[in-house]
């Protein structure tokens, strides 16, 4: 069997349709966010794009994103991917990481993104527009760039099925 494109080609290599199908629909990187002017720092906040679909976590209008948010960042290969949530599939790429047990392309299933909790289905706290950005800094939060809970899940239970028992002494 062979191995899935994200294990054998460079972003930079990828086809148009391997390159959107990494993206999980998370929707992490359509929160607002915040830079610290001085360390380049950037802070997460639960305000959404008010275009995305908070329910579905995806854009209302893919197509045309770029021309009605003048600050929406389009994800290029050449990308820096520092400011991308830590279970981005762009980011666990280029940095060499294989993608988690509940990414649509290894789980087979849209869902388990939602299921595992990694999405902001139900936890968004604003919407751009709706929000002043000078109260951006009340709606921060630190979740979207930790680690997903349970993101080794499916190894940990690998490493238990595989581990031998011990020998008691009786």
């Amino acid at each position: 069997m062979s191995k899935p494109f994200w294990r054998t080609k460079s972003l930079q290599e990828m086809t148009t349709a391997e390159w959107e199908s990494l993206c999980d629909g998370c929707a992490r990187c359509c929160l607002e966010k915040l830079e610290d002017e001085d360390t380049g720092k950037i802070y997460y906040t639960n305000v959404a794009c008010r275009l995305l679909d908070c329910e579905a976590c995806r854009c209302s209008d893919y197509e045309n994103r770029m021309k009605r948010v003048k600050d929406c960042v389009k994800i290029t290969p050449e990308e820096q991917f520092f400011w991308l949530p830590k279970t981005c599939a762009y980011r666990r790429v280029a940095e060499g990481k294989d993608l988690e047990w509940w990414h649509p392309l290894v789980s087979g299933d849209p869902e388990t993104v939602h299921q595992a909790g990694v999405s902001v289905r139900g936890r968004v706290g604003g919407i751009e527009g709706k929000v002043r950005v000078r109260d951006y800094d009340q709606y921060l939060v630190r979740w979207p760039m930790l680690e997903a809970k349970g993101s080794n899940k499916k190894r940990k239970l690998e490493r238990r099925e595989t581990k031998k028992p011990r020998a008691k002494n009786v």
